[in-house]
């Protein structure tokens, strides 16, 4: 959309169902999408045609995903109870030696945090719980109870990187 007179600039019409994310990859050349019918599409901006599709048989819906501090990974929160990082560069691929286990969303679309430096990795969960992984060894690091009801929510503090703020479904945000 061009906000300035209200029209469309480009339509990217391959998703067969709802389009759950964008996220803006590549130094923002590139944007990926995810959708309910367990793709993930990766576009260049301006160019209407994917130029990667991912869609296996045993894929779970992603339906949310954050880029990392360093622009090098994203994370997807899987709906089989993981979180699934793959490269932002180098055409999108699954680092296999990544995946963050130890949580249960139960279909909520928690959202993932990463630390400033890229030491930890967090995600609310189903129960309450924020959860917090160690980023070099991939290995639950620590979890422990953030909100009565979903922990929908986390965001690592960006100068303050002792700090990460949640957000539940309880209707509080917590620092």
């Amino acid at each position: 959309w061009d906000t300035r007179v209200n029209e469309i600039v480009q339509e990217y019409e391959r998703h067969l169902g709802a389009v759950n994310t964008i996220t803006f990859v590549d130094q923002n050349r590139c944007f990926v999408t995810r959708s309910y019918n367990k793709s993930i599409r990766l576009w260049e901006w301006d160019i209407p045609v994917d130029f990667k599709y991912i869609a296996e048989p045993n894929m779970y819906p992603m339906p949310s995903v954050t880029i990392s501090p360093n622009g090098k990974w994203l994370g997807f929160q899987s709906m089989d109870n993981q979180i699934l990082i793959y490269s932002a560069q180098n055409r999108l691929h699954l680092n296999c030696k990544k995946n963050l286990k130890g949580h249960i969303i139960v279909g909520y679309a928690c959202q993932i945090g990463f630390s400033p430096d890229m030491s930890y990795v967090v995600s609310g969960d189903a129960d309450g719980r924020l959860n917090i992984w160690d980023w070099k060894i991939t290995k639950l690091f620590n979890k422990f109870k953030a909100h009565d009801g979903v922990s929908i929510g986390c965001i690592w503090h960006p100068h303050k990187t002792s700090k990460v703020i949640t957000r539940g479904w309880d209707g509080l945000i917590k620092l």
